[in-house]
């Protein structure tokens, strides 16, 4: 490690990375507490375990800082594979969890390789980059990082744990940066919003009138500017209209029924507040009932109550919402902008393509996270099981964003560097 590496650090990355760890401490706490609790160092406890892995998580960080900047491209492949070998051994040596067998254990340690996966994949989505440069519009190079993002993908949706590998799409984000035509953000958008209309109100003649008067109105505004085929149009259209005859074999076929009923309550399709919809309606009230200020630490009856199940991990925001309120939840949200954003403008700074990339990659996890966590926690995304970065309990997800962070800040604090 250099010797000036401390100087070069980006010091108010890692104040946000230490507000929101001991954050996230702190709220594991609340929403673990009970009586019997003496020290937070207690190690049979999920605060106990939470401390431990930061610990561990500080001391690979300084590791990090201490390695040669090259090492991380030149082992991006190896880190991969590794990687995915871990995620088949799951198959033959891994804990079921709640129907997932997404997790090694080791006495009373466990590990989810899904989490550190991620790692793997932000350094091979970037070494790819690297090499491939300006060539994202050959249909090659988008199948070659494809397929790094759907093996480890499809490896996850084995387990079953569909919504960790929904995560891996969070890589293509980086991509539009590099030059990814954004035609295929909108084509995907368009899908999702496709979906959701038809689960909404079925497929019937006013969809197929809509999705038709669309495909025209684009068809003239291109018309309008320069000259164009028509025939791509007419494929978009029946491509369009072909998906939405299909949403109904997917949703039933391919969606378990937990995932149906999550999906159905969020659309307002079903209303079901002591079933499979009773995780949801707790957070809800939860943070509702923190109002502006909040109820106080430790003091929040949902929470104190258990009334919210996987509090601690999955609706960690609920406890943020009850014991903090608006002022805590906007002070976290503006926090994780923050970090989002400082990690994109120090990534704009890097001349080199890999370290620009993977940066790109970090900001784009932690922002999908973020969001889809935070939105389960308000009702206005299906529970998939994603948890809230560096607050959320959980070892395999603290280690992982914080390996994350600290790679960023070695790439960072060296980006004139150049080799």
């Amino acid at each position: 490690m250099n010797n000036n590496i401390i100087a070069r650090l980006d010091w108010l990355l890692i104040l946000m990375y230490i507000i929101l760890v001991t954050f996230g401490i702190t709220n594991v706490y609340s929403s673990t507490y009970n009586d019997a609790v003496t020290s937070i160092f207690d190690l049979t406890q999920p605060v106990g375990k939470q401390i431990v892995s930061l610990g561990l998580s500080l001391f690979i960080g300084g590791l990090i800082l201490a390695i040669n900047v090259k090492f991380f491209e030149q082992f991006a492949m190896l880190s991969y594979i590794v990687g995915i070998l871990l995620l088949i051994g799951l198959f033959v040596f891994g804990k079921t969890i709640s129907g997932a067998t997404s997790w090694y254990s080791f006495g009373g340690t466990s590990l989810q390789p899904s989490e550190l996966v991620k790692v793997a994949t932000a350094l091979i989505v970037a070494k790819s980059m690297s090499l491939f440069q300006t060539d994202l519009k050959k249909p090659t190079t988008l199948l070659k990082i494809g397929g790094f993002l759907l093996l480890p993908a499809f490896l996850i949706v084995l387990q079953p744990d569909p919504g960790s590998a929904l995560i891996f799409g969070a890589f293509f984000f980086p991509l539009f940066r590099e030059g990814l035509n954004y035609s295929y953000l909108f084509l995907l958008l368009s899908l999702v919003c496709l979906f959701l209309i038809t689960l909404s109100f079925q497929i019937g003649i006013a969809i197929v009138i809509i999705i038709t008067v669309i495909a025209v109105l684009f068809y003239f505004i291109k018309k309008s500017r320069r000259k164009v085929k028509v025939w791509p149009f007419l494929l978009i259209l029946v491509i369009s209209i072909g998906f939405s005859y299909s949403v109904d074999f997917i949703f039933n076929n391919l969606f378990e029924q937990r995932h149906r009923d999550r999906i159905n309550i969020v659309l307002g399709k079903e209303t079901d507040t002591k079933g499979i919809g009773y995780n949801i309606n707790q957070s809800k009230i939860a943070i509702g009932s923190g109002g502006f200020s909040g109820k106080g630490f430790l003091e929040g009856t949902q929470t104190k109550g258990d009334f919210v199940p996987e509090q601690h991990t999955d609706y960690i925001f609920s406890t943020i919402g009850e014991e903090w309120g608006f002022v805590g939840g906007v002070f976290v949200i503006f926090l994780f902008c923050g970090l989002i954003m400082r990690i994109i403008l120090s990534a704009e700074k890097q001349v080199n393509t890999f370290r620009r990339v993977f940066s790109y990659g970090v900001a784009s996890l932690i922002f999908v996270h973020f969001l889809i966590n935070i939105g389960m926690s308000l009702g206005m995304v299906p529970t998939i099981g994603i948890p809230l970065p560096f607050i959320s309990y959980g070892g395999s997800s603290l280690l992982a964003f914080s390996i994350l962070i600290f790679i960023h800040l070695n790439l960072d604090a060296n980006r004139l560097n150049e080799w």
